[in-house]
């Protein structure tokens, strides 16, 4: 393990839904037990999804899943709530990283050497990886709120703003688990209100 760089991937799943925290990981690969099949969580079956988390938590030299709350979201923002995420999410790995990469266009801060990625859940194995582990745990985190709010299917589109959502969110109103600053969220809030 000496003078091996330890490179962390980290991304997020659940920027975009209206509803249900936003997840982040962290992921430490094992270059000496790659991971056949790595790719954008998004563009793999769900089956394929939950096999190749199992294969990651069982290989990876390390990983993290961590989230950031409805409540967060809305005080802080999305943007800033999944940057806390990872952030949680790299803070909680057992093996310190030299180095971060992420996602997208923005790191987290966390005092070590990160560079954002575009495209790098598609491009880089960790962040691969990474994206998987926060799409399987928030995925799994949307089917137990189903099974308290069943009225607005969340086990079909996890939370995203699919017709059959947009329509259950205007009859029934807005759950505790909805993201008041979201747009439409905010329009049936004030609907109600009016």
């Amino acid at each position: 393990m000496k003078n091996h760089l330890l490179i962390c991937g980290v991304d997020e799943a659940g920027r975009g839904p209206l509803a249900g925290p936003v997840f982040a990981a962290a992921v430490i690969l094992d270059s000496c037990r790659p991971i056949e099949g790595l790719g954008d969580s998004k563009k793999l079956s769900e089956k394929r999804r939950n096999y190749l988390a199992l294969e990651i938590k069982q290989h990876a030299l390390a990983w993290a899943i961590a989230e950031a709350s409805v409540e967060e979201i809305d005080s802080i923002n999305i943007l800033r709530a999944s940057l806390l995420a990872m952030r949680r999410a790299i803070d909680m790995l057992h093996i310190r990283p030299h180095e971060v990469l992420v996602d997208g266009l923005y790191c987290p801060d966390t005092g070590l050497p990160s560079r954002a990625i575009v495209r790098g859940d598609s491009s880089v194995a960790s962040i691969s990886a990474a994206s998987i582990l926060a799409k399987t745990a928030r995925d799994a985190a949307m089917l137990i709120l189903h099974e308290t709010y069943p009225q607005y299917g969340f086990a079909a589109h996890k939370g995203y703003p699919t017709e059959a959502h947009l329509v259950a969110l205007s009859t029934h109103g807005a759950s505790a688990e909805h993201r008041k600053s979201f747009r439409p969220v905010r329009e049936v809030l004030q609907q109600k209100k009016g």
